[in-house]
C-alpha cells in the first residue's frame, strides 16, 4: 500500500476512536488523578506543614503562574537541545 493509504487509513482510525469514545462515554465525568488526590488527602485530616509565602488570589492566577513555569522549563530544555545538536553538527563540518 502507498503511504497516501495508510495516513487515510490512520486518520479515519483516529476519527473512529474518537467518536466511540465520545458516544460511549458521553455523561462521563472528566475528573483528573490530581482531584481525586486532593479528595483522598481532604478525607485524611492532614495538616500542611506551612502555608503559602505567597498566595495565589484566584485559580486562575494558580494556572497561569504553573504554565508559565512549564513555558519557561520549556524553553531552558529546547534551547539546550538546540545547541548541543547545533554544536555537534558544526563539529561534524569541521572534521570534512
Amino acid at each position: 500500500m502507498k503511504n497516501r493509504n495508510w495516513n487515510i487509513i490512520l486518520l479515519l482510525l483516529a476519527i473512529g476512536v474518537v467518536i466511540v469514545s465520545l458516544l460511549w462515554g458521553g455523561n462521563a465525568e472528566f475528573g483528573g488523578t490530581d482531584n481525586k488526590a486532593v479528595d483522598i488527602i481532604e478525607a485524611s485530616n492532614y495538616r500542611p506543614w506551612f502555608d503559602y509565602i505567597l498566595a495565589p488570589s484566584s485559580p486562575v492566577v494558580e494556572s497561569f503562574l504553573f504554565s508559565l513555569q512549564a513555558a519557561i522549563g520549556a524553553g531552558i530544555l529546547f534551547y539546550c537541545v538546540g545547541y548541543f545538536v547545533g554544536s555537534k553538527s558544526k563539529m561534524d563540518e569541521r572534521r570534512k
